[in-house]
């Protein structure tokens, strides 16, 4: 069994040599190391903390070595990044133990010429009376880059975007595990039910004001461990995404399209709205994610979803004509970062090509809403080139279509001027992730 500093370890170096997502990776590494519920979470702590710090830790190692950063081999930054952590961002871990740990560590992998380098940073940390200083706020961008680890060209993008104080809540709520939250499955169990059942696991539950079927889930563990979720009385979904459905209004006897609908989520709740009575056409690219949709609809109870391999920016699958479509598009996933923190490193994290491919999905999903019909265009990203401009675009180009108003539920406030139409949700003004709605109809 390899000890939790190791895995944590192991888990990096995946996510840096094969780019692997995170949750994926440390999800599989404590299976096959058969940690317990106390070395999980440590591993969890170590794994996420590094990569929702990567900048500021590099920048710390900088103010320490001699070594330009360009020229330390990757395994030994990987350790020099995990004894940083816990030296200064982890309250509980002795020094000693981070220090001398961070050694064995280099030891174990064979880096022995390291382990003195490695020794005299963490222990130069350790004798430091002010362990690290920030930039001058006078470079704001530069600043808020490091103080909160995030790209400059990230922060510039929601500067220009968003403003300087958005921007600042925005950095603020990268960090931390984000809440866990769920939608109860209406056409087997209820609220009241399910809450009262979860309690007796010690599971709690809070009551989310603004979506009636919605709860934020507390000391979960594994929620596929939990007997209610393999009965398929909930599905784990984020508030954003049950809001982007409730705005879709889905009805009993509709036919709903799902353009890009792994690994389900959406669909999922779509069809509860719909009380199982209806047909909706999941669509995906990959044969392997339509699999999760229809493992999920299984647990859930659900019969009238549809799976559909089929390629969203063409047209080499038919649909049927919809009262209602769901065009959720691939993004950059700027909304996410709590979730997946490795995703602000990608050296395409804005990308020119995304907005293009995605307007392209919205085009071809509009040919088939009928007459008087619903369209939602979404993504859970935050960059207004992939949300605002294609939205504004599409209603300019296709004269047919017009922009649905939005009535916001109460708890959800608009964090800056946008049309009626359209509604960026913000942890800081909606608790949910990053999340982008626009709302089309059809007419009649």
């Amino acid at each position: 069994m390899s000890s939790p500093r190791n895995t944590a370890f192991n888990v990096l170096l995946k996510i840096e040599q094969d780019n692997a997502y995170s949750n994926i990776a440390l999800n599989n590494a404590i299976k096959e190391n058969k940690l317990g519920s106390l070395d999980s979470s440590f591993v969890s702590a170590l794994v996420y903390g590094v990569l929702e710090r990567k900048i500021t830790l590099d920048y710390i190692i900088r103010q320490y070595s001699k070594i330009p950063l360009r020229k330390i081999e990757l395994k030994t930054k990987i350790i020099l990044r995990l004894g940083i952590l816990q030296l200064i961002f982890m309250d509980k871990i002795p020094e000693s133990a981070a220090v001398n740990e961070s050694v064995n560590l280099a030891k174990k992998h064979r880096l022995q010429k390291s382990s003195g380098f490695i020794n005299g940073i963490l222990r130069s940390i350790t004798r430091a009376e002010v362990k690290y200083v920030l930039p001058d706020k006078s470079d704001i961008v530069r600043y808020f880059s490091v103080k909160y680890s995030a790209p400059q060209e990230l922060i510039k993008l929601w500067i220009d975007s968003y403003g300087e104080l958005n921007t600042q809540m925005l950095l603020e709520n990268l960090n931390g595990r984000p809440k866990i939250c769920a939608r109860i499955n209406t056409l087997k169990t209820d609220k009241k039910t399910l809450c009262a059942e979860l309690l007796k696991q010690n599971v709690k539950s809070q009551e989310v004001p603004f979506l009636k079927n919605a709860v934020i889930l507390k000391n979960t563990g594994s929620v596929e461990h939990q007997k209610a979720f393999k009965e398929g009385k909930f599905h784990i979904q984020d508030l954003s995404s049950q809001l982007c459905v409730d705005f879709l209004f889905p009805k009993p006897r509709d036919i709903m399209l799902d353009i890009c609908s792994a690994p389900g989520g959406k669909t999922f709740t779509a069809a509860q709205y719909m009380n199982d009575r209806g047909k909706i056409f999941a669509c995906d690219l990959y044969e392997h994610k339509l699999k999760l949709i229809k493992d999920g609809a299984k647990r859930l109870g659900i019969n009238s979803i549809v799976t559909l391999k089929r390629d969203g920016a063409s047209s080499d699958i038919s649909l049927p004509t919809a009262d209602k479509i769901l065009c959720d598009v691939p993004c950059s996933g700027l909304g996410i970062l709590s979730r997946k923190p490795e995703i602000r490193y990608k050296d395409d994290l804005i990308s020119d090509e995304l907005p293009k491919l995605q307007y392209e999905i919205l085009c071809k999903s509009a040919e088939y809403l009928a007459s008087g019909g619903r369209l939602v265009y979404s993504t859970c990203t935050l960059n207004p080139a992939e949300n605002n401009e294609n939205a504004q675009r599409f209603l300019e180009e296709h004269t047919d279509f017009y922009g649905v108003k939005l009535n916001l539920p109460e708890g959800i406030c608009r964090a800056f001027n946008e049309n009626e139409y359209e509604l960026t949700l913000m942890p800081h003004t909606a608790g949910t992730d990053g999340f982008y709605i626009a709302v089309f109809g059809k007419k009649a």
